[in-house]
């Protein structure tokens, strides 16, 4: 990295921008030629893809080059092919939570609902926008898997990359409807939380697009350990960090309303240690509010304040030091490549001591 690069994910983010901007455009033209009336779908995922952190094709670079893999526009453009993922993921995430908002606008859903409602068309706007953001969601998953094919590797890297590359995607999907299950299930505790955490977020989010640059750079054999004690504690520790800011986070900072994880009912980690170390009294009274969306600013005071009496906050942050501090340790090897060690340790930083 140059002195002017703040961190490894900007150091990523310009160059993962930029292939991004170039594939959107070039299948913009191509759903246009269909017909204009498609115009709208391709905004509404351009403007899903704008404002993500991109740790996922970070990660992936970082990985490729901790395998001594060179700085190339090909690495680049199969690091972005992630953010379609993510992307679809994020839109049918919205969906099923029923969430109005993302990243401070309004999730893709909501977007599609207000252009049925301003167009004056037949039927329930709700219903058309909650369809159209699943194809959306479908179409970025198409997208990926296109953009990775493309990137421009050789086809020895890229067949070497798909037992990773399918397997996140199999993987988010299955703890995606983990998630689902625990809501409607409300008797796991924490070792359910972790699991459903295991695959929707660590695996997904940094073991997996590590392991990706490895296997592109044809060393997935002996580096994926090394990647896999480094990232999937590291992986915990973010979402267990994306759980805090969404009962903690500053809205202004998150572009989601206060508590609002609370409101949407999420059986997260931190839920799951309040359940269990609060009074019996109380953690009924919390469960009872738990997934209420017209929770009151005052009831989510009273939830917040419980979370940080009965030591579920503080247990959390005590998890999150040691998930950080195994990941660290993971990274004295001589396995990675020096080029990739500094980097490394920075997005631990970069995913753990973040504000949304």
């Amino acid at each position: 990295m140059t002195s002017s690069d703040s961190s490894p994910v900007a150091f990523v983010r310009a160059a993962v921008d930029a292939e991004l901007a170039r594939f959107v455009a070039e299948r913009r033209a191509q759903l246009l030629e269909i017909g204009g009336e498609l115009a709208p779908v391709v905004d509404a995922l351009e403007a899903m893809l704008a404002g993500g952190k991109r740790l996922r094709p970070a990660f992936c670079y970082w990985g490729w080059r901790g395998a001594g893999g060179a700085d190339t526009p090909d690495i680049h453009a199969a690091a972005a092919s992630l953010e379609f993922l993510q992307a679809c993921a994020l839109v049918h995430d919205d969906v099923i939570d029923n969430s109005d908002t993302r990243r401070g606008m309004p999730a893709t859903h909501k977007r599609m609902e207000e252009l049925h409602a301003r167009s004056g068309w037949s039927g329930a706007a709700d219903g058309f926008g909650r369809g159209a953001a699943i194809l959306i969601g479908d179409l970025c998953l198409a997208w990926s898997e296109d953009m990775y094919q493309a990137s421009g590797l050789g086809l020895e890297a890229l067949r070497a990359g798909r037992r990773p590359f399918d397997a996140m995607r199999t993987e988010v999907m299955a703890g995606q409807y983990l998630d689902m299950l625990e809501q409607v299930r409300e008797d796991g505790g924490v070792e359910a939380a972790l699991r459903v955490m295991h695959y929707k977020a660590a695996k997904y989010t940094v073991e997996r697009p590590l392991h990706l640059g490895a296997a592109l750079a044809g060393r997935y054999d002996d580096l994926g350990p090394v990647y896999s004690a480094y990232g999937l504690p590291l992986g915990l520790a973010f979402q267990l960090r994306d759980d805090i800011l969404g009962v903690f986070g500053d809205p202004g900072q998150t572009g989601k309303p206060a508590g609002d994880d609370l409101r949407e009912g999420k059986r997260t980690l931190l839920v799951a240690e309040t359940l269990d170390r609060a009074a019996p009294a109380d953690a009924a009274e919390f469960r009872r509010h738990l997934g209420d969306p017209a929770l009151t600013p005052e009831r989510v005071e009273w939830m917040r304040a419980l979370v940080e009496d009965c030591g579920a906050l503080a247990a959390c942050e005590r998890r999150i030091d040691d998930l950080v501090g195994q990941a660290t340790a993971a990274l004295n090897t001589d396995l990675i490549d020096d080029t990739a060690r500094a980097p490394l340790a920075d997005l631990i930083v970069a995913a753990t001591a973040r504000k949304h």
